[in-house]
C-alpha cells in the first residue's frame, strides 16, 4: 500500500510543550489498537499450543499456497488486461458509448465478488439458461451428451475475481494516461507508428507503474477473498484458516496459516514498490499538451465499444440481472424473517465502525502533525497494514485477546458483585466493529491526511493567536473545512464494512447476521431467492460509493 506523507505545520513552542505529549500518547495508543491483531497473529503463530507445521507442510499447506498463488497471478493478469485495455480505449479514442462507459466501467466495484460468483454459477450451471439453451438447440438430453467446463473451479474463480477487481487497474491506468503529455503520442504517429505500436511502445511503458499498482491491489484482494473460493470449492490459505480454526479447533494452526497469508501479502506489496521504483518516467517542465482522442469508425469503433462493454457486463450487468431476476421471481424473499434484523445489524455495526474509524484517524493524524516526536510519525504509515491484511487474519488476531479480556472482566465483576455479566465484547458486535476499524483504518487515515494538507497553515496559526488551544483549533477551524472529506471517508468505510464477509463470519456472535453473511449463507444453500434482497441492498450502498468515486476521479462534468 502507498505510504502516507505528513506535512507538519510549526506550532508555537508553548503550545507544543503543553499539548504535544497528550497528542503523542493518543496517536501511539491508536496505532497500538490498529496493530494489535497483526502482532497477536505473529505471537500465536510462534507460540502455538499445538504445533501443526509438520502436518500442514505434509498435507494441505502446499495445496493452499499453490491455489492461492495461481488465483492471485491469474486474477492479476486478467484484471490488468481488462483494466488496461479499457483505460487505453476510453483515453485515446472516440467511439460509440465512450462517454458513458468511462464511468460505467467502475461499477463492478459496487458488486462484491461473492455475489458475482453466485450469479455466474447460476447463469452457466447445468440448470442455468446457457446450458438449457444449448440442450434445446442441439437436442441433447443430459450432461453426458456434451462437454461443458466445470463452473465451480479455479478458472471460474479467476474470471469472477478479475471481473470484480479490474476497476482498480482501470482507474489507476486511466489517471496515468491522462497525466502524460499528448506530445509523445503525436511524435510517435508522425514517425509512422500504428495503433498497436503506439500502445506497446509508448502507452504501456508510460502506464506500467500504474498498471502494477492496480494489479497488485487486485492480487491482494484475491488472496483475502473467502466468499468466491469457498463457493467454488477452491482450497486457499483463507479457507484453510476457516477449516483449521472452526473444524480442527486449532487456533494456533490458524494463526500459522494467517502468517503465511501475511507473508504473501507483504511480498506482493514489496513487488509492487520495486516495480514502480524501476520504472521512472518524467514529464517535461513545460505545459503538457492534452491527449487528442482519435475518432474510430466502422467495425473498429464497434469493436472498441464491445471490448469496453465486456468487462462491465461480466462484472456488473450479469450479477445485477441474475439477482434482480430472483428478486422479482421470489418477492416473498423481502418478507422472510431476519432480513430486517440483518439490515439493522449492518447499519449499526457499519455505522459505529465508520464513525469510530474516522474519529480515531482524525485524532491520530492531527496528533502526529502537532507532535514533534518521532515515534508517532514512524507508526502512522505502519497502521495502513490493516487494509492489506485479510479479514480472516484480523479475526484470528482480534478474537483471542478480546476473549481473554472478556474473561478477566467477567471474573472481576463476578468477584465484586456476585453477578456474572457474561461475555461483553466477544458476545456482542464489539469484535466485529474492531475488525472493521482495523481493516479500513487506512481509508479514513488517507482521507484525513489529505484534508489536513489542503488547509493553509495560516488559518490554524491565526486561531492559536486568538487564544484557541489545539482541541479548539481542530473543532473550530479544521473540521468545518474538512466536512466534505470526512463525509466521504465515513461513506466509503461504511460501504466496505457492509461488504466485509470473512471477519464478520468468524467474529459474529451466535445468531447474528449482517447482509453480507445472509447473502453468503443463503447462496451456499442454493437459495438465491432469499439471498437476492440482501444482495440488492449490499449492491445499492456500493453503487452510491462508486458514484462518489467516479465524480471525484473521472471528472464526469468535464468532456
Amino acid at each position: 500500500m502507498s505510504s502516507v506523507s505528513i506535512t507538519r505545520p510549526v506550532p508555537s513552542e508553548e503550545l507544543r510543550h503543553r499539548a504535544g505529549p497528550l497528542w503523542s500518547v493518543a496517536a501511539v495508543l491508536i496505532a497500538a489498537l490498529v496493530l494489535m491483531p497483526v502482532i497477536t497473529v505473529a505471537v500465536m503463530a510462534l507460540n502455538p499450543t499445538e504445533n501443526i507445521w509438520p502436518h500442514l507442510l505434509a498435507t494441505t499447506l502446499p495445496r493452499y499456497v499453490s491455489n492461492t498463488l495461481l488465483l492471485a497471478v491469474g486474477t492479476g493478469v486478467l484484471a490488468a488486461a481488462m483494466g488496461t485495455g479499457a483505460a487505453w480505449l476510453v483515453s485515446m479514442y472516440q467511439f460509440p458509448g465512450r462517454r458513458g462507459l468511462e464511468w460505467l466501467l467502475l461499477l463492478p466495484l459496487a458488486v462484491p465478488a461473492y455475489i458475482g460468483a453466485y450469479a455466474l454459477a447460476d447463469f452457466l450451471d447445468y440448470s442455468g439458461p446457457v446450458q438449457i439453451a444449448l440442450r434445446e438447440a442441439f437436442g441433447w438430453t443430459s450432461s453426458r451428451d456434451y462437454w461443458f467446463p466445470a463452473i465451480r473451479s479455479r478458472w471460474a474463480a479467476v474470471l469472477v475475481l478479475a471481473a470484480s477487481l479490474y476497476p482498480y487497474v482501470y482507474l489507476f491506468t486511466r489517471a496515468a494516461l491522462h497525466e502524460q503529455s499528448g506530445s509523445a503520442y503525436e511524435v510517435a504517429r508522425a514517425l509512422g507508428t500504428g495503433p498497436w505500436g503506439l500502445f506497446w511502445r509508448v502507452g504501456l511503458p508510460l502506464a506500467r507503474p500504474a498498471i502494477a499498482a492496480g494489479a497488485t491491489i487486485a492480487m491482494m484482494e484475491t488472496v483475502a477473498d473467502y466468499g468466491v473460493v469457498s463457493y467454488f470449492g477452491v482450497h486457499t490459505l483463507n479457507t484453510g484458516i476457516f477449516a483449521t480454526w472452526l473444524e480442527a479447533r486449532n487456533p494456533g494452526g490458524a494463526a500459522q496459516i494467517a502468517c503465511v497469508m501475511l507473508i504473501v501479502i507483504a511480498s506482493l506489496a514489496v513487488w509492487e514498490r520495486i516495480a514502480r521504483r524501476k520504472a521512472r518516467y518524467h514529464q517535461s517542465a513545460r505545459q503538457s499538451r492534452p491527449i487528442i482522442r482519435q475518432r474510430l469508425s466502422g467495425s473498429a469503433a464497434w469493436a472498441a465499444t464491445a471490448a469496453c462493454t465486456f468487462p462491465f457486463a461480466l462484472g456488473f450487468v450479469l450479477p445485477v440481472a441474475v439477482i434482480l431476476n430472483y428478486a422479482l421471481a421470489y418477492p416473498q424473499g423481502w418478507l422472510t424473517p431476519g432480513l430486517g434484523r440483518a439490515l439493522w445489524h449492518t447499519v449499526t455495526a457499519g455505522g459505529v465502525a465508520a464513525m469510530l474509524t474516522v474519529l480515531l484517524a482524525l485524532i491520530m493524524v492531527y496528533g502526529v502533525r502537532l507532535s514533534g516526536r518521532s515515534l508517532p510519525r514512524l507508526l502512522l504509515p505502519v497502521t495502513t497494514i490493516g487494509y492489506a491484511a485479510p479479514g480472516a487474519v484480523l479475526a484470528v488476531g482480534i478474537l483471542f485477546p478480546l476473549a481473554a479480556l472478556d474473561h478477566r472482566v467477567a471474573d472481576a465483576v463476578l468477584a465484586a458483585t456476585g453477578t456474572d455479566p457474561g461475555l461483553i465484547l466477544t458476545g456482542s458486535a464489539a469484535a466485529i466493529v474492531l475488525a472493521y476499524l482495523v481493516r479500513f483504518f487506512a481509508i479514513a487515515q488517507g482521507a484525513a491526511d489529505g484534508a489536513f494538507t489542503r488547509i493553509p497553515p495560516s488559518l490554524p496559526m491565526a486561531a492559536r493567536s486568538l487564544g484557541q488551544n489545539s482541541a479548539g483549533v481542530l473543532r473550530r477551524v479544521f473540521l468545518p473545512l474538512m466536512k466534505g472529506s470526512v463525509g466521504s471517508a465515513l461513506l466509503l468505510v461504511f460501504v466496505d464494512c457492509a461488504k466485509e464477509l470473512p471477519a464478520t463470519l468468524l467474529l459474529r456472535p451466535f445468531n447474528y447476521e449482517t447482509l453480507a453473511t445472509r447473502v453468503h449463507e443463503r447462496a451456499s444453500l442454493e437459495d438465491l431467492g432469499n439471498a437476492a434482497p440482501a444482495a440488492i441492498l449490499v449492491m445499492g450502498v456500493g453503487i452510491i460509493a462508486v458514484a462518489l468515486l467516479a465524480r471525484a476521479n473521472l471528472g464526469l462534468r468535464k468532456d
